[in-house]
């Protein structure tokens, strides 16, 4: 005889703010939450030395101790907290439908509803200096850390409209911002390329990529390399910013959840409700405009919301 298929009534697929907030509301709605960490438990902000940024924290908190801290919460109101990795998936059409969820290549579930918290990962450029680097003054998040590079001289990686909104944001509080632009031009919208042309403390160089980034414990600075002439460079700075881009945790979504053409998933209006009755998403996962911890908890409440009306009405439908 077959074993009989675990049914779980919200499947939360993912960790981090987005993630743990929909647990702690699903939990204390009675829908008894099961949640699916992934790969990288807590998500990107468990490589994040400091957080000063997320209300409730005057003294500031590192990341990996927040997220064991949002877990503890979560965990409190009975949410089980289950360490694998969903690799497949097949969402019902139909209102009140089962979905269907395979993890770790293997365990099969079936789930009244399902928040997709699966975040997006920071591109970064792969160098072993940089990863080693990464936490020690190596960022992916300018409007994260720069606060603590304040009045000292950074360097930012990237040609696009997110690389240019952030030079121009650190330009505000640090003393000088080198810019780094693999081609030579920038791809970012014509306005976005006047403000960083237009701040007198962005250095911009063209033509530039890194071929290292010094310094043992911490950021001490960069190797920069002229890609056209193999002219190499050496600057003092003690951060760094990648802003290459982000990819969406969506892979296995792919084909029956709608996405954007990078492979966010789109969201009805100002809901989390995904185009799968049942399926709402949380996080970055669905947000590549603010992408921040505060705003990824904002959205995990939402989404736990949604699915405790959802389920809700179904069981109205049900008893009328």
């Amino acid at each position: 005889m077959s074993e009989q298929i675990e049914r779980i009534k919200c499947l939360i697929i993912g960790s981090g703010p987005a993630g743990y907030t929909a647990a702690i509301y699903a939990a204390r709605a009675d829908l008894k939450p099961v949640m699916y960490t992934g790969m990288e438990p807590g998500g990107q902000l468990t490589t994040t030395t400091e957080v000063d940024n997320f209300p409730g924290y005057p003294e500031g908190i590192d990341g990996p101790t927040m997220m064991v801290q949002f877990q503890q919460q979560a965990e409190r109101f009975g949410t089980d907290v289950r360490i694998g990795m969903v690799t497949a998936v097949e969402f019902s059409d139909t209102v009140g439908g089962i979905h269907k969820i395979t993890v770790d290549n293997t365990t099969q579930l079936e789930a009244e509803t399902v928040i997709i918290s699966t975040g997006a990962t920071a591109k970064y450029l792969g160098l072993p200096s940089e990863q080693r680097l990464r936490g020690g003054g190596v960022s992916a998040c300018a409007v994260c850390d720069g606060f603590f590079y304040k009045g000292q001289d950074v360097a930012i990686v990237g040609g696009g409209d997110t690389a240019a909104e952030e030079a121009t944001y650190l330009a505000n509080i640090c003393n000088k911002v080198t810019m780094l632009v693999r081609k030579d031009h920038m791809k970012a919208s014509k306005a976005m390329q006047h403000r960083v042309t237009a701040t007198k403390n962005i250095d911009l160089r063209y033509n530039t990529e890194i071929d290292e980034v010094l310094g043992d414990m911490v950021v001490e600075g960069l190797r920069m390399k002229n890609n056209l002439t193999g002219e190499k460079e050496e600057i003092a700075i003690t951060g760094l910013f990648i802003a290459i881009g982000h990819k969406p945790n969506t892979e296995i979504f792919k084909g029956q959840l709608k996405m954007d053409d990078t492979g966010y998933l789109i969201t009805e209006g100002k809901s989390t409700k995904t185009n799968k009755p049942g399926v709402f998403a949380s996080g970055d996962v669905q947000d590549k405009e603010y992408r921040q911890a505060v705003t990824a908890a904002g959205t995990g409440c939402m989404a736990a919301l949604d699915a405790e009306r959802y389920l809700a009405t179904i069981e109205t439908e049900v008893t009328a």
